[in-house]
């Protein structure tokens, strides 16, 4: 069965390029194709999942790497593939704009949900520098085709066209440092640049590691490269929002962090991350407290929350990358359930005055959800940020320590400004409730009790995320699994 995780890859790329002749016949069954791929890929990666305790690697066309394209499959790629194809079915447009008079229109949107997410499971996959790029730039083609889908004004076109000017302009600074990667090795698999890591611990190869940062960084909203985020998150629809903030963000994390770990293992690489992750953080928090928008602040909030993650993943050892996977997690559940409130809860926060009262439900999904990206115990919010300010304590790293501490206080005053406008304020006299569609209710509500399932599970959860750890961080196994017996001792 493992050998069919390849078509979690293979059928979305197949069905993005058929469905739009699929939709000139009929309407109904390019509609229905769509989620159907998705639910069977969803079945191979669970069954896959179940039926493995350890790593196992695909040599595509049989050529055995570093020759060959090699698939690695992980505990962490699985888990990051699955989440691709339950958030891409969470949020999936069933009601596409423009989709009761323009079918082809729609049509056109669900083949580009299809290519996101078989480049999204091909990015979890990759097992070498240049297949990730391939993917990554079919998961920006794509990416920037559904941004400017869901844009209706010409605002939105504006921020879909600076959005694909950064990621393109980041494609380059990466394929720049890719191409020094392999001028100073003669290779781009991950497992045989793992043995030759001493090559690269130099000024050109520290410049190739920041120009991969730099270039991927752009999707996993890293400073300075992260300037978009507000305005694409906001013109385009809140669903197309949850799923760029909540999972695709993450792969991209992911891409930089198995760079970091298994080419630049260095202190140098270590630190750069931990400054660029700690502006983020800055720039993030203190832009979402000046926002008077919902949305806005949001989209400023998951800025300073991924600076989080990269600040985690600069922690040597296990400790950072459990760390680090920590805070992702956190953060994938609930960036998503707050971009689909801000659907009705858009604009400015004095259309939220009294909405406490009448849409209790997500009102109270907001304020879980709110109160555990803070760090208020027992929540699984507190857990990560304590695990991140631990690991930070272990490694003297007390001013980043402090930043964060007060950025947590920043960023605790701009949601206690929203929980006053939802509950310490009268609603408006016209009465309007900001109500929201039952799918979007429902999704958060499975988001916000996974969230709070994980409290009572916190055991598995760390069971879970060691595991996680143990296989990202063998390097041995790593490079005997893909390499053979040859990588042996290295």
């Amino acid at each position: 069965m493992n050998q069919y995780v390849i078509l979690t890859v293979v059928l979305p790329l197949l069905a993005a390029f058929l469905l739009p002749s699929t939709g000139r016949f009929s309407f109904t069954i390019a509609r229905l194709i769509a989620p159907l791929v998705l639910l069977f890929s969803t079945y191979l990666l669970i069954d896959v999942f179940i039926s493995n305790t350890e790593p196992f690697v695909l040599h595509i066309g049989d050529f055995i790497a570093p020759q060959g394209i090699a698939f690695y499959i992980d505990e962490l790629a699985l888990i990051m593939a699955l989440a691709v194809q339950i958030f891409a079915l969470l949020l999936w447009p069933w009601k596409a704009p423009g989709s009761d008079s323009n079918s082809s229109a729609s049509v056109k949107q669900l083949s580009l949900m299809l290519l996101l997410v078989s480049s999204a499971n091909g990015l979890a996959f990759s097992g070498d520098l240049f297949n990730l790029y391939v993917f990554y730039e079919l998961l920006a083609v794509a990416t920037y085709g559904l941004v400017a889908y869901n844009s209706n004004n010409g605002t939105g076109f504006a921020a879909a066209f600076r959005y694909l000017i950064v990621s393109a302009t980041g494609s380059v600074l990466a394929l720049v440092g890719i191409s020094l990667i392999y001028f100073l090795t003669g290779t781009l698999n991950f497992a045989h640049l793992a043995t030759l890591q001493t090559a690269l611990y130099n000024p050109i190869g520290l410049t190739a590691f920041i120009l991969i940062l730099v270039g991927f960084g752009v999707k996993a909203e890293l400073f300075p490269v992260n300037s978009w985020v507000p305005e694409v998150y906001s013109a385009a629809s809140r669903r197309l929002s949850a799923l760029l903030a909540g999972v695709i963000s993450k792969l991209a994390v992911l891409m930089i962090i198995k760079v970091m770990l298994f080419i630049f293992p260095y202190d140098e690489a270590r630190q750069f991350i931990l400054i660029l992750g700690l502006a983020g953080v800055i720039v993030g928090e203190l832009s979402a407290l000046k926002a008077n928008d919902f949305t806005r602040m949001i989209s400023w909030s998951s800025v300073g929350q991924l600076g989080l993650v990269f600040v985690a993943f600069s922690i040597p050892g296990k400790a950072g990358i459990i760390a680090g996977l920590a805070v992702m997690f956190h953060h994938m559940l609930t960036k998503p359930a707050l971009f689909l409130i801000a659907e009705k809860w858009g604009g400015n926060f004095s259309l939220l005055n009294g909405q406490g009262r009448k849409t209790w439900l997500l009102s109270a999904a907001f304020v879980i959800i709110a109160l555990s990206i803070i760090g208020v115990p027992p929540l699984p919010g507190f857990w990560a940020k304590f695990l991140l300010l631990t690991g930070l304590a272990d490694n003297t790293a007390y001013l980043a320590m402090i930043v964060i501490l007060i950025m947590t206080v920043i960023e605790a005053f701009y949601l206690f400004r929203v929980f006053n406008h939802l509950y310490g304020t009268e609603p408006h006299t016209d009465g309007n409730t900001l109500r929201h569609s039952f799918l979007d209710q429902l999704t958060v509500s499975v988001l916000t009790v996974l969230l709070l399932f994980s409290v009572v599970e916190l055991e598995t959860v760390n069971i879970m995320l060691n595991s996680m750890t143990d296989q990202l961080t063998d390097l041995n196994g790593y490079i005997v699994r893909v390499l053979g017996s040859s990588g042996a001792g290295i």
